[in-house]
């Protein structure tokens, strides 16, 4: 599809997989922003672009960000393990694990940047920052590089079709096949 004003492509849900490679593009400008805030934060402390970027980035791992998770354990990781490919379910393990450590992760970060977004707080713990970043880019690029194109081959298009209206379902979207 199309955005009419910017000619520019926005996947939806009729492509389930090219909306989760966006939603990597939209978690990777969440972590961009995360490196300003600290970046911000040393130089400004706790101002209102510092809290307003906290809002930002608490907003969308508490919601769309575990929507992705969702999409991939409840939904495209079963259908890929249906599927009599040992290298795929080796790499599916894999990406649960990661996902362990994801989660991890923002259980860490999530109340330094709740300090941050009500103002109680100046400064962020730099490493928890930085590997929450860090593994983050590790895992979408293994994502990218390997999950989505072996899922590409291996579903057909009615597997699509339901990924795609799971996911809408989930954010609570109309699905419309085009």
């Amino acid at each position: 599809m199309s955005d009419l004003l910017s000619g520019a492509f926005v996947p939806s849900f009729d492509n389930p997989l090219e909306m989760l490679l966006a939603c990597h593009g939209k978690i990777q400008s969440q972590c961009a922003t995360l490196q300003k805030l600290l970046q911000h934060l040393s130089s400004h402390s706790c101002d209102t672009q510092a809290q307003q970027a906290a809002q930002a980035i608490l907003r969308y791992f508490d919601t769309a960000g575990q929507n992705h998770h969702d999409d991939e354990e409840q939904d495209l990781f079963p259908c890929l393990l249906a599927t009599p490919n040992a290298e795929v379910h080796e790499l599916i393990a894999r990406l649960l694990d990661e996902h362990a450590v994801l989660d991890t992760a923002w259980q860490q970060l999530r109340p330094l940047l709740l300090g941050i977004a009500e103002g109680r707080a100046t400064e962020l713990d730099i490493k928890s920052a930085e590997h929450f970043i860090t593994v983050h880019n590790h895992h979408i690029s293994l994502e990218n590089t390997q999950l989505l194109p072996q899922a590409a081959k291996l579903l057909d298009h009615i597997q699509l079709e339901t990924l795609g209206k799971s996911m809408a379902a989930r954010r609570g979207v109309v699905f419309s096949s085009t």
